[in-house]
C-alpha cells in the first residue's frame, strides 16, 4: 500500500464512522441479549469510543477549518487523561469486586469512579468551549454539544417510556452517556452539512 493510499485509509470518515457504529451496535446487541455482563460491556465500550475519536480526527484532517490550536491540543490531552483514568478504574472495579464480598462503601466508591472519569470528559468539552478563541469554531462546538445533549435526552426519554410499556428491556443509565457521545458524531455531521466543516471537537 502506498503512502497516499495509507493516508486515504486513515482519513476516510465514512470508514471510521461505519466501524464506530458497527462496533457500538455489536456491543449493545451483546449487552441487551445478556450475552455479556455490565462490566464486560463497560470494557468493550472502549472500542467504539476509540473509533469515534479516530473518526473525529479523520474529519478534522479533511476539514478546511481544522482548529488545531492550543485549545484543541489541551482538549485532546484532557480527554486522553480521563479516558486513561476510566480504563484504570474499570480494571480496579473488575479485579477488586470480582467474587469478593466487599463493604457497601467500597462497592459504592469503586462504582462511582468510572462515572467520575466520564464526567471528566464532559468537563473537558466545557473547557474547550471556554478556551477556544475562534468564535466560529466555538459556535460549531456549542452547536455539536447541544445536538448531542438533545439526542441523549431524547434517547433517555423515549427509552424510558418504552420500558414503562414493556416494549424494550431495561438498560443501565450509563448508556445515556454513550448516547451523548453518539450524538456528538451526529452534531459533527450536522455541522458539515450546514456549515461545510466538521468543527474541531
Amino acid at each position: 500500500m502506498s503512502t497516499q493510499e495509507g493516508g486515504t485509509f486513515r482519513q476516510s470518515v465514512p470508514l471510521w464512522a461505519g466501524l464506530t457504529f458497527a462496533s457500538f451496535g455489536m456491543v449493545m446487541g451483546l449487552a441487551l441479549s445478556d450475552a455479556i455482563n455490565a462490566t464486560t460491556t463497560l470494557i468493550l465500550m472502549i472500542v467504539p469510543a476509540a473509533l469515534f475519536f479516530q473518526t473525529m480526527r479523520a474529519a478534522s484532517r479533511k476539514s478546511t477549518c481544522s482548529g488545531r490550536g492550543e485549545a484543541q491540543r489541551l482538549y485532546i490531552k484532557r480527554v486522553a487523561i480521563f479516558s486513561s483514568l476510566y480504563l484504570v478504574v474499570i480494571a480496579l472495579q473488575v479485579s477488586l469486586l470480582d467474587g469478593e464480598d466487599r463493604s457497601l462503601a467500597v462497592r459504592a466508591g469503586l462504582s462511582v469512579l468510572p462515572g467520575l472519569a466520564i464526567c471528566g470528559v464532559f468537563w473537558a468539552i466545557g473547557r474547550l468551549i471556554l478556551d477556544e478563541k475562534d468564535e466560529f469554531l466555538r459556535m460549531l462546538i456549542v452547536r455539536q454539544t447541544l445536538i448531542a445533549t438533545g439526542f441523549a435526552l431524547g434517547f433517555a426519554t423515549i427509552w424510558g417510556f418504552l420500558e414503562t410499556g414493556d416494549v424494550v428491556p431495561h438498560i443501565p443509565a450509563y448508556w445515556f452517556a454513550v448516547a451523548f457521545f453518539g450524538g456528538q458524531f451526529l452534531g459533527a455531521i450536522s455541522n458539515r452539512l450546514t456549515h461545510g466543516t466538521w468543527g474541531s471537537l
